[in-house]
């Protein structure tokens, strides 16, 4: 009964592992090949039954009946003394089917065959996922967070199949506990040491391409095209599309009633802000549209050195510009432009650069300032304390001192 204990338990472990029925025979009949050809030179001639469902197992030796005399391959042949053995009625030139019993396998034997059995089936999972995720690069998967340490997040899928999300891959707002679900892209999948490892992202701009062609159906539908991404991951992202079809509003398909359908995106992306423009072939309106939500008055291209001299009113800059630069680094990226944003003097000319005020004023605050693209003395009077606080790290106190030395000079 040894055989039939054997092939139960692995028909067992094929159900736990997902292995199809033809899938695992092909398995056992190899292994126990190897075990033949080990044992007796050669399995071309024997016939190995496997039934998994019943879990039988038959292992029958044919070989060909000649004179005693002309014995050369046990293997192959047998005697015909032998034979007639077997069966009175045997002549030379006929077949013999001998069925080979488990019993006549010793207990290390048996021991090789289960652990060849293991090997192979773990091999053949391995393969299975590795083609499985390598077919699936590009795919939003929803997996539940299983361990969370400090360099990555290990995640278990629906087959509990280990996938990695490396802290690289992840938006820095995200946070999460074991037993959450979590959404990414597979982004990359290799074999290190014959495992596959899958790895994870949500801050590949085909994360949010994906989540775009799962929320709004034109772009899924091929109706509106995305040109280009570019992300600065949990802070800020411009998507740039496009409709061949004069009748669909791209950006407003893509925004949805009342912001219904980015709403849900911005909401995956822990509050990331999403521009999404109208691509055009046209570098000046282009490159317009990329400073959004900033208004410019004119623009002034080189095109050989890829360059965008942008004019607009004062307390344009700083909206041009972005928290930490962010918006007109994105700008640059989505239109391929180097952008630089110049204040447009003639709109006022009375105004004071702010750096006149370094006597009053500390450098160091003036820096702050005008990395948010307030550099002049009106850029800064023109908006609230609190408004200039949240995009600062000075404080509000700071803040007013700065304004009541500002306005002070204009009366």
């Amino acid at each position: 009964m040894e055989h039939i204990n054997l092939v139960e338990t692995f028909s067992e472990f094929k159900e736990f592992k997902n292995i199809d029925r033809e899938t695992m025979m092909r398995i056992l009949e190899d292994v126990f090949k190897h075990m033949l050809e080990k044992k007796y030179g050669s399995a071309d001639n024997f016939d190995i039954i496997v039934n998994i469902d019943k879990g039988d197992l038959e292992i029958w030796r044919n070989r060909d009946i000649v004179d005693d005399a002309e014995l050369e391959d046990p293997n192959s042949q047998i005697s015909l003394s032998e034979a007639i053995k077997i069966e009175p009625d045997f002549e030379v030139g006929e077949e013999v089917s001998e069925e080979i019993k488990m019993a006549d396998f010793g207990r290390r034997e048996i021991l090789s065959i289960r652990q060849n059995l293991i090997s192979k089936i773990q091999e053949f999972e391995k393969d299975n996922v590795y083609k499985k995720y390598k077919e699936r690069i590009g795919e939003i998967i929803t997996g539940e967070v299983y361990q969370v340490w400090k360099k990555e997040i290990l995640v278990l899928d629906d087959e509990y199949i280990e996938l990695i999300l490396p802290k690289s891959e992840q938006i820095p707002s995200d946070f999460y506990r074991k037993g959450d679900s979590i959404r990414a892209i597979v982004s990359k999948v290799e074999m290190k040491n014959s495992t596959p490892f899958i790895i994870l992202s949500r801050t590949s701009s085909t994360f949010l391409e994906k989540l775009f062609e799962a929320e709004v159906p034109e772009v899924y539908d091929g109706l509106i095209t995305i040109k280009k991404i570019v992300r600065v991951p949990g802070e800020r992202a411009k998507i740039a599309v496009e409709s061949y079809d004069d009748r669909i509003d791209p950006v407003g398909a893509c925004v949805g009633m009342k912001g219904s359908r980015i709403h849900g995106i911005v909401r995956e992306l822990k509050n990331e802000n999403i521009d999404v423009i109208n691509y055009t072939t046209n570098s000046s309106l282009y490159i317009s549209r990329s400073l959004s939500p900033a208004k410019i008055t004119s623009i002034s291209l080189d095109e050989e050195k890829k360059k965008a001299d942008v004019y607009m009113k004062p307390d344009q800059v700083s909206l041009a510009i972005g928290k930490g630069g962010f918006n007109i680094k994105l700008a640059g990226q989505l239109t391929g432009y180097e952008i630089d944003v110049y204040r447009d003097t003639d709109i006022d000319s009375e105004d004071v650069d702010l750096q006149e005020f370094s006597d009053e004023i500390d450098q160091w605050i003036i820096d702050e300032l005008k990395h948010i693209g307030c550099d002049t003395a009106k850029s800064i009077i023109d908006k609230t304390p609190k408004e200039l606080v949240d995009r600062t790290d000075l404080e509000e106190e700071t803040i007013k001192e700065v304004m009541r030395i500002l306005t002070a000079e204009f009366e």
